[in-house]
């Protein structure tokens, strides 16, 4: 079935991601542009996702800060 009519992506595509790896549908739409048109669709892959295992999530649930989780990488803060 069609989730995001306006880039044709399917709920298969969208488990297909899941399984490797993207957990919000931020990065669903990253790597397919779902719900970044209309955005009609972003409720129906949060509910695809469900809250399964999402590492961000993890941590944060396991009482670490946010700013440690989103911290910058150390070798890329130097690069720059």
């Amino acid at each position: 079935m069609y989730v995001c009519s306006c880039f044709a992506v399917t709920d298969k595509q969208i488990a297909e991601h899941a399984a490797n790896g993207a957990c919000t549908p931020r990065q669903i739409a990253s790597a397919t542009k779902a719900g970044t048109d209309c955005g009609s669709c972003v409720r129906t892959i949060q509910g695809l996702l469900g809250r399964g295992t999402c590492p961000r999530r993890e941590l944060l649930e396991k009482g670490r800060a946010a700013a440690t989780v989103l911290a910058p990488d150390a070798a890329l803060t130097r690069a720059a």
